[in-house]
């Protein structure tokens, strides 16, 4: 019990801060109905469980070892966060707060996916930080830590769903542009970092 409780508060203090996932649910729930919100909700579970799995078992090593694949992830991951930073800038919001938002499912899929594994720092700060656990960890541990990183992830994702539907009767279109342009120059700021750091690699190959 103690492995799980361990896992669930560094889970919290690993998916609670302010990043594309929540900038996504945040944006979900504040300007869609409440069964599409929880669904996007559980397909960014899904991607965020996937991915805590791949760094406690090392992904972010094999990223390490190949050079070239994290300098293609750089890359084509700076290109596709910018992308989605411009759409919510461009995004001027529902016509009527409360009306449904009709967002294609392949869409969302799509960005909840981009939005967990095409973010390089994620990977390696998650492999940083799980990887070292499930080093230190006995093998029964290991599983009841990393059950409890998940729950985390789920109880999360799916607490801000309910917050924001809860109040987002609140946000006027107004303040959802607002939001809308926060969001997206805050994504296209992390787009920036990844593609900084794609060019402060690729630079010194490039004088050589």
């Amino acid at each position: 019990m103690e492995a799980y409780l361990q896992g669930l508060t560094m889970g919290l203090a690993y998916v609670a801060p302010i990043g594309l996932q929540n900038l996504f649910v945040i944006n979900t729930a504040l300007t869609q109905k409440r069964s599409r919100a929880y669904l996007t909700a559980l397909i960014v579970i899904f991607f965020d469980v996937t991915l805590a799995f791949a760094c406690f078992f090392g992904i972010g090593a094999i990223m390490q070892r190949f050079e070239w694949l994290r300098m293609a992830v750089l890359l084509v991951g700076s290109g596709i966060v910018i992308w989605i930073g411009i759409g919510l800038l461009r995004d001027r919001g529902p016509e009527d707060t409360a009306a449904d938002v009709d967002v294609p499912w392949a869409k969302v899929v799509t960005t909840a996916c981009v939005v967990t594994w095409f973010n390089p720092q994620a990977i390696i700060d998650g492999t940083m930080m799980l990887g070292a656990f499930h080093a230190a960890l006995p093998a029964g541990e290991s599983t009841r830590f990393i059950l409890g990183v998940t729950s985390a992830s789920c109880l999360w994702f799916t607490g801000v769903t309910t917050v924001l539907q809860l109040a987002g009767h609140r946000f006027s279109r107004n303040m959802l542009r607002i939001i809308n342009l926060i969001c997206g120059s805050v994504v296209i700021f992390y787009g920036g970092k990844l593609l900084w750091s794609f060019l402060q690699a690729v630079l010194p190959l490039l004088g050589a």
